[in-house]
């Protein structure tokens, strides 16, 4: 071979291997730099903002099933947001279900406690709700307002909310309890199993505080640590993975939950916002 020829065959094997690259790494998750975010007052314009973060949960309700496969396309995996026992007013579906709401929310004017015996609601939430968001191609849902028992402890509404758990996971889905101790407690208690139920638990402000008077944020008290931390490693024990949502900009707190997640083998993600809105707190964010 002529040394023009060797040096042009060699110019394009390495354009080949070049474009091979960048094939590969376009959409390899190559840029996530952080293990775990929350995003429920993200919009489809705050995609970009979470190039960063491995697994992601969004409300996929506002998001396209196109969105989302360009979301896991490039490494991520999606959880949504999926309210079990508790409606907003900014629903379409709220006034299809506004009478069988129980009391306000407290701290949030807009939503309303379900009664999640009423069979209308479980078929709904599961058939259609959570049908629909698993069509759009989401790895998970990220089931809020199970304490939705807490605030009104019978049997009834115990059965309601297993009820539609057990429906999610028939989905063939992997779903995280947000919360939801005094629920997942008394489950555990009665059936020496979580399988049924769920796959993770994401418990908030284990260690930061919500002020709701002015929305500002501060620590938790120890008590409260403590208890959670029980809770936490309670469902640890069955298996179970463990996320927190913390928030907080207490760079000093933060690197208290940064080692205990080390510790235990926990994710965490503590937000700067209350809205849990994109672009993310960076120091916030737990690196991979």
């Amino acid at each position: 071979m002529s040394k023009f020829h060797y040096k042009s065959f060699l110019w394009a094997v390495l354009c080949c291997i070049a474009v091979a690259t960048m094939i590969s790494s376009c959409g390899s998750g190559d840029g996530i730099k952080y293990r775990y975010g929350v995003f429920l007052g993200a919009s489809p314009d705050d995609l970009k903002y979470m190039d960063e973060y491995e697994k992601v949960v969004i409300d996929a309700q506002y998001f396209t099933a196109k969105e989302i496969a360009a979301l896991k396309d490039s490494g991520h995996t999606v959880y949504s947001y999926i309210n079990l026992g508790s409606v907003e007013d900014f629903r379409p579906y709220y006034k299809d279900y506004e009478g069988i709401t129980l009391e306000v929310y407290e701290n949030w004017e807009e939503e309303k406690w379900v009664d999640v015996s009423k069979a209308e609601w479980q078929s709904f939430v599961v058939d259609e709700l959570a049908v629909n968001i698993i069509n759009k191609g989401v790895d998970g849902l990220f089931v809020d307002n199970t304490d939705v028992y807490y605030h009104y402890p019978t049997d009834e509404i115990f059965d309601g909310v297993t009820n539609i758990l057990k429906g999610f996971k028939n989905l063939d889905t992997y779903v995280i309890i947000n919360g939801g101790d005094a629920y997942v407690t008394e489950y555990a208690k009665r059936n020496s199993e979580l399988d049924s139920i769920m796959d993770a638990e994401n418990q908030e402000t284990i260690f930061s505080k919500i002020n709701w008077d002015d929305e500002t944020f501060t620590s938790n008290e120890k008590n409260e640590t403590e208890y959670f931390q029980e809770y936490v490693d309670l469902v640890s024990g069955y298996g179970k993975d463990v996320y927190l949502l913390e928030y907080t900009t207490d760079s000093g707190l933060i690197q208290k939950i940064d080692d205990y997640c080390a510790e235990k083998g926990y994710t965490y993600y503590a937000s700067d916002k209350l809205e849990l809105l994109a672009p993310a707190q960076k120091k916030g964010s737990q690196k991979k």
